[in-house]
This record gives structure tokens, sequence and C-alpha cells, in this order.
């Protein structure tokens, strides 16, 4: 993969914790909400943006156009005492799919499908979930995305495709990126090659 040479800052913003977050279920394309505790995340997060940018207002914000990520903007902005729904949403910012295993446990998943999950340990970055997607199918759709950034740029999104924006940078390989944890209520800034938690 080429890296990509982003000539802006990137602020990714991982929607805030629902309920299947908390249970360790796979959500992937299930539009689940935000729980309380994932509304304060949000609010962390409106803080944070704030302490790093003072200039705030003049960044282009983008969101997936699942619910949780929404409410976390939504609630990001509100905090920032920015207009509602000023924001565009983008498709392709969508949580990687994992198809018929969405709604399941990990645990489950290795008790019921044991020789796909060893599969999928061996190659998270391109293991495709049954009926799902892989972690290279999600960065190539993400790649445009990031290609068409004009600007500085606030992207709510998942921890999927905060993982795809770091392998497409370069700031870790694919089969690292693929592992990262990502963090809720934090952002990450991504200024070309490098990613910091904040």
């Amino acid at each position: 993969m080429v890296p990509l040479t982003l000539p802006h800052r990137l602020i990714l913003v991982r929607h805030g914790e629902t309920d299947w977050n908390r249970e360790g279920r796979l959500q992937g394309g299930q539009d689940i909400p935000l729980n309380p505790l994932g509304r304060e995340q949000a609010t962390e997060a409106a803080g944070r943006l704030k302490a790093l940018e003072p200039g705030f207002g003049g960044l282009d914000y983008i969101c997936s156009p699942m619910q949780r990520a929404r409410e976390t903007m939504d609630i990001l902005r509100r905090e920032l005492d920015m207009a509602a729904g000023e924001y565009r949403i983008d498709d392709r910012l969508k949580e990687l799919t994992f198809g018929s295993w969405e709604g399941f446990t990990w645990r489950d998943i290795r008790k019921a499908e044991r020789e796909q999950a060893g599969l999928r340990e061996r190659d998270k970055w391109g293991f495709v979930p049954p009926g799902g997607e892989s972690y290279r199918m999600l960065a190539e759709r993400v790649r445009p995305v990031l290609e068409g950034l004009t600007r500085e740029t606030v992207i709510v999104s998942h921890g999927g495709v905060a993982r795809a924006v770091l392998a497409l940078v370069g700031a870790v390989s694919p089969r690292k990126a693929s592992m990262v944890e990502i963090w809720q209520g934090k952002l990450l800034v991504v200024r070309g090659d490098k990613a910091d938690w904040l």
C-alpha cells in the first residue's frame, strides 16, 4: 500500500460507547445508539477539541451516517456552541461490516466458528467475515475520502475506520493497524505519517 500524504491535519473522533461496545458485541453495520457513558465521552471529545484548536469553528466536519457517530457529532457540536446539523455525512465512513457475525461476541465466534476465527487471527487485515468485509476493503472505500480533504478536518466515525486511516497514512503497518486500540472520548490527531492521542 502506497501511503497517503495528507496536506492538512486530520482529527479523528471515534463515536462514544454503546451498550454493544460495553458487552463486547460486534456491531459493525448495526445502528446502535450511544449509552449514557457514550454521551459523556462525546462531551469529553468536545473539550479536548476546544483545547487543541481554539479555531475549531473554521474546521471542516464530516461524519459517518450511523446513529452512534451522528449522535457523537451532534453532542460535540452542541458543546462547542456550533450550529446543529451543519456538517457533511459520508457513507464511506461507515464501520467495517462483520456480516453474519454481528451481534455476537468474539467468544461466541471462537466457539461456533473456530476455524474461521483462527483464520482471522492470522490475517486480521485481509480476512473477510461471512457476508462482511476486511480491513483491506474498508481502507479502499475510506481512501477517496482522505484524498478529497481540502482543509483541516474533524471526522467522527468508528474504530475500524480509524485503523484504516492509520494504515493509509503509513502511521503503522496494515497488520498492526488492525490490532490498534481506538479510544472513545479522545482525539486521534493525524499529521503526515504521525498520529497522536489527545
